[in-house]
């Protein structure tokens, strides 16, 4: 195994009820929206990925605001004011990693393995959280492929083959760590090993192409997921791969 590929919202940190939806909310005030979305339709509106694409989803289904000439000019101002809303919120340190980020990639740094996130999320957010949250040392270890660097978003495998063509590593020697089964098709799809960590929106997802799926990577590395398990996961993974 050569390298380690994070997706961020749900992996890293879970931000989508308490952070992205939070932010989203932020932003239809402040563009006197009537809009509001409660957690039970932002766990729907996961389904969608993309921040942009689910706003369109949305408005599509419920109706656009009346008066609006442009569509895509709303919904990029909505994004750009949401996007701050939660860097707002990261940098507050209202969010803390997920269970066990910390001590797995600082276990992949000592070995030489290296280390990305693969995020449909606005790359200016996954950068904040990564170096907010893991310090600047460890960021410079990431590399970061997100937001609209590819045209298609999970479950297309785009991501994920952008980070295998950047990093020149082969598919068959990634393992992604994802939380989603948009995020699960989309590392299958590009022929990578995939571990699951469940989130709080993700619990009830089938999962059943994961090769392993978790609660959480755990703090404790007697109880919880390390490296040299991981190793050996995706050492039987490739042999069918």
């Amino acid at each position: 195994m050569k390298a380690l590929l994070f997706d961020c919202d749900g992996v890293l940190v879970d931000t989508e009820r308490d952070g992205h939806r939070v932010a989203f909310n932020q932003a239809f005030a402040a563009s006197h929206l009537e809009v509001e979305w409660d957690v039970p339709l932002y766990g729907e509106l996961l389904a969608i990925a993309g921040g942009k694409e689910r706003m369109r989803h949305y408005f599509d289904q419920r109706g656009w605001p009346a008066g609006v000439a442009d569509q895509d000019t709303l919904i990029q101002q909505l994004h750009r004011l949401k996007t701050d809303r939660f860097m707002r919120i990261v940098e507050s340190g209202q969010l803390p990693l997920r269970s066990g980020v910390q001590r797995l990639v600082d276990e992949a740094i000592a070995a030489g393995v290296r280390l990305a996130v693969c995020s449909t999320s606005n790359e200016r957010a996954v950068t904040a959280i990564v170096e907010t949250l893991l310090g600047p040392e460890r960021r410079r270890r990431f590399a970061i492929f997100a937001g609209d660097i590819v045209a298609r978003k999970k479950p297309a495998p785009d991501i994920y083959l952008l980070a295998r063509d950047r990093l020149d590593l082969p598919a068959e020697e990634c393992l992604v760590v994802e939380d989603s089964r948009n995020g699960l098709l989309s590392a299958k799809a590009a022929g990578m090993a995939c571990l699951i960590t469940r989130s709080r929106y993700t619990w009830h997802e089938n999962f059943s192409e994961a090769d392993r799926v978790v609660d959480e990577l755990g703090d404790d590395p007697a109880s919880g997921v390390t490296l040299s398990q991981l190793e050996r996961d995706w050492a039987k993974v490739k042999k069918r791969l």
